[in-house]
């Protein structure tokens, strides 16, 4: 499923114009964004809980060439399905 066909699942389920689907889609992603920016977690009970995992820095290789490299650290987002949703799927 892309944004395209969530927005318009959302707009059929909830009764919705598929622009006022739109906007409530992008203002859900913008506060999940906003809140995992500042070093926070969502955890939306039933479904999941976004986080963010810090990578340390490490050693890989170039897979063309075989040369060793270093991969500096990041942070990442990590999302672990809650029990509800691992049921259903």
């Amino acid at each position: 499923m892309n944004k395209t066909e969530l927005i318009n699942a959302i707009a059929a389920e909830a009764k919705l114009t598929k622009v006022q689907a739109k906007a409530a889609l992008e203002a859900t992603l913008n506060a999940i964004e906003g809140t995992l920016v500042k070093g926070d977690k969502v955890a939306l009970i039933g479904f999941g809980t976004f986080s963010i995992q810090k990578k340390a820095a490490r050693e890989g290789v170039n897979p063309s060439n075989g040369k060793k490299i270093q991969i500096p650290a990041k942070n990442v987002v990590k999302f672990k399905a809650g029990a509800e949703l691992a049921k259903k799927v």
